[in-house]
């Protein structure tokens, strides 16, 4: 068959239950689809239903449901943004904590990331209120990332496969050569954090990596590996990813700004990083386990 719904959870709330698949294909079949036999990925976290014809929107509780074209599903070129995405964190409100301004810069990054204001200018004026931090709160800040479950794995199952992973940042390349080396990366791109060794200077290296630059970095590692964007997989969750998140061949909206996941077909709300494997067809048979940082 031509496409593929697939059902997937949170692995630490298994929600793709028989009933849940059941209702899955009866929406199918009421949208005008043939439906074939569902083939489970990960006995009640993932499963795929294949099918032909039209697919009308499945909601079930605690279940992402996303339909494919059931062709060329793995990848060969992971592009993932870094922050609320393979981390829990946004590095720029953890430094203005230091400073009592995490409301203040924080307020400015939601609005970035919802595509409410201009991405390279909110950057500016966020790093501009940092000026004069000490350096060594970098490391301090840097004590407190959270690492999103199932990043780990999702890279290492990925080059298992021949698939090369890129981390590119709208951050810092303070914090994401740290998320490189944590998670097995082969690349991080973000921009730089200007400094004299003692105290933050309150400016940004130049060129600024914003939303065309991810996708300019896609592209140039997609072509360096003789791929083309239908081969890469991105991932994020700001309005910054948007433009590599519609080029790659799958776009996944990870716990998504709203303004993001509207425009995004393929949206993860409930799973961990491992979903993006289900959504490649992998079996958790297949996957390259690895204990998250």
């Amino acid at each position: 068959m031509k496409n593929v719904l697939v059902l997937i959870s949170d692995p630490s709330r298994p929600a793709v239950t028989d009933a849940a698949v059941a209702t899955a294909v009866e929406a199918l079949k009421k949208s005008g689809a043939t439906v074939g036999a569902p083939a489970w990925l990960d006995r009640g976290i993932a499963c795929d239903l294949p099918f032909d014809g039209p697919a009308a929107p499945v909601s079930l509780p605690g279940v992402d449901a996303v339909a494919l074209p059931a062709a060329g599903r793995r990848k060969k070129l992971l592009v993932a943004d870094m922050e609320s995405t393979m981390i829990h964190n946004e590095m720029l409100d953890e430094l203005a904590e230091f400073l009592g301004l995490r409301e203040k810069i924080a307020g400015i990054t939601a609005r970035a990331m919802n595509g409410e204001i201009d991405f390279a200018g909110a950057l500016e004026e966020r790093v501009g209120l940092l000026k004069g931090l000490p350096v060594g709160k970098l490391d301090e800040a840097a004590t407190r990332i959270r690492y999103m479950p199932g990043g780990a794995t999702l890279v290492a199952t990925m080059q298992k496969h021949g698939a090369y992973c890129a981390l590119v940042s709208g951050g810092f390349t303070y914090f994401t050569a740290m998320v490189r080396k944590a998670l097995g990366f082969d690349l991080d791109a973000a921009n730089v954090l200007e400094h004299d060794g003692t105290s933050l200077a309150g400016t940004v290296g130049r060129p600024i990596l914003g939303k065309e630059a991810k996708l300019t970095t896609l592209q140039r590692l997609a072509g360096e590996r003789s791929l083309g964007e239908a081969d890469a997989v991105s991932v994020g969750d700001g309005a910054n990813d948007l433009p590599m998140l519609k080029a790659a061949g799958l776009g996944v909206a990870f716990h998504a700004k709203p303004a993001v996941a509207a425009q995004v077909p393929a949206r993860v709300d409930h799973g961990d990083l491992t979903a993006l494997l289900y959504l490649q067809g992998y079996r958790r048979s297949d996957f390259e386990q690895r204990k998250d940082p």
